[in-house]
């Protein structure tokens, strides 16, 4: 009798045991969420979610599934908006791509355009059959017939001159250029600003300084189309050293660069030199929250 007591009140014991141990561990469990919520809530704070930049068409090869054009578009993701900058010169093949990388046209929120060359400018009207529920940022020098037709389709067009705040986070650098008139674009990013063009026409150089005078913060990377695939070894050494005496740290030259100035841009960038290609994919870290440019480009 005494040992089914003692086996009996043994079981209770243990039967408490577990029940504590259990609760325990839901504790610790909802302790280590809290805690990963609130790292996130941090990380998202501090910007922890990267600004990425993925190329969905140019001319240079890269990702097998892609198709290579004569062209150039990028879509900028991690902002309050995603924006599709430039549309290369054929729509199939910006679509095609862009569905190979997940990148679906309704993901799309604001469309920049860089200046009214076809293999800028091309894909526009493919896309625009898919979403139209978008603002396209374009130089106010573009032909009245052309903006007539896009607004036709339902988007919005909103003509640039001066620099102009796209979203929080992402500017124009105002439209540049005596002849072809042409604007970059630039994002804010931990390390200064992100300069993105689409052929430079008015120079490379004047693109990024003008950013800089703009955004009044320092130049993490410069990419996209540099207009310099007919330029000299001089020519390319000259926009080098310009490059770096405005304080570029990286950059990624494509579309109409040239091979000529890649390689040599390589080799002065070293390791901060970042092959662009379709399919291209580069992370940047978010400015430190409070931390935009001044309100003065912001309204």
């Amino acid at each position: 009798m005494m040992q089914h007591f003692a086996g009996e009140r043994y079981w209770v014991t243990m039967t408490r045991l577990l029940a504590l141990t259990f609760v325990l561990l839901l504790n610790m469990q909802g302790s280590q969420m809290e805690a990963q919520q609130m790292e996130a809530a941090k990380r998202e704070e501090k910007g922890g979610h990267p600004i990425v930049l993925r190329v969905v068409y140019d001319n240079n090869p890269g990702d097998d599934r892609l198709t290579t054009g004569w062209g150039f578009g990028c879509v900028v993701e991690g902002l309050p908006k995603t924006i599709l900058f430039d549309t290369g010169g054929n729509g199939d093949i910006l679509l095609g791509n862009m569905n190979k990388l997940d990148i679906m046209p309704d993901d799309i929120d604001l469309v920049v355009l860089s200046h009214i060359h076809g293999d800028h400018v091309g894909g526009l009207g493919e896309f625009l059959k898919q979403n139209s529920d978008v603002s396209i940022f374009l130089p106010a020098a573009f032909p009245e017939r052309f903006k007539m037709d896009v607004r036709a389709t339902g988007a919005e067009v909103v003509e640039t001159s001066k620099p102009q705040r796209i979203c929080p986070g992402a500017f124009t650098t105002g439209v540049l250029g005596i002849g072809i008139k042409e604007q970059g674009i630039y994002v804010e990013t931990a390390d200064g600003i992100v300069v993105i063009t689409g052929c430079a026409h008015p120079g490379i150089v004047n693109i990024t300084r003008a950013a800089k005078g703009n955004a009044d913060k320092p130049v993490s990377a410069v990419l996209g189309g540099f207009h310099m695939g007919g330029a000299s070894e001089k020519k390319v050494s000259d926009v080098i050293r310009d490059l770096r005496e405005l304080g570029v740290n990286k950059v990624g030259p494509c579309h109409c660069s040239g091979d000529r100035t890649r390689r040599m841009m390589k080799e002065a960038f070293g390791d901060n030199y970042m092959k662009l290609c379709v399919g291209g994919r580069i992370t940047f870290a978010k400015p430190v929250a409070g931390n935009e440019q001044n309100q003065l480009l912001a309204q």
